[in-house]
């Protein structure tokens, strides 16, 4: 019998200014990611995919920040979409896509966790 299809997953960040970090404001998997990228859309927020950054993400709490090992890729996207909502308000052309060093964790297995 063959795997079903893994399901899709979706994180939604926030940041506001003064803030340490930004925060995880919503997240999913399967429907309810659906409709996180829906509603990002319907708003004009840009959807990002990087399955590497998405499952990293999926690990912190709602409403807390990310974690600092994520603090340089998750700059880096928020700079390359500031510039890519510029350009759009000028009618430029948009900057070529990042390439996101997202950094490896190794999993957590239970002898780590109690060792």
């Amino acid at each position: 019998m063959s795997k079903p299809p893994p399901q899709q997953s979706a994180v939604a960040l926030a940041y506001e200014v003064g803030s340490r970090a930004p925060k995880v404001v919503a997240k999913g998997r399967g429907l309810i990611a659906e409709e996180i990228i829906r509603r990002a859309n319907e708003n004009g927020v840009f959807v990002h995919q990087s399955r590497e950054l998405v499952a990293l993400l999926m690990q912190v709490d709602l409403d807390q920040d990310i974690p600092p090992l994520l603090y340089r890729v998750v700059a880096e996207l928020l700079a390359w979409l500031y510039h890519v909502e510029t350009s759009r308000r000028f009618s430029m052309p948009p900057p070529p896509k990042p390439n996101l060093d997202v950094p490896v964790i190794p999993p957590v297995s239970e002898e780590t966790i109690s060792g």
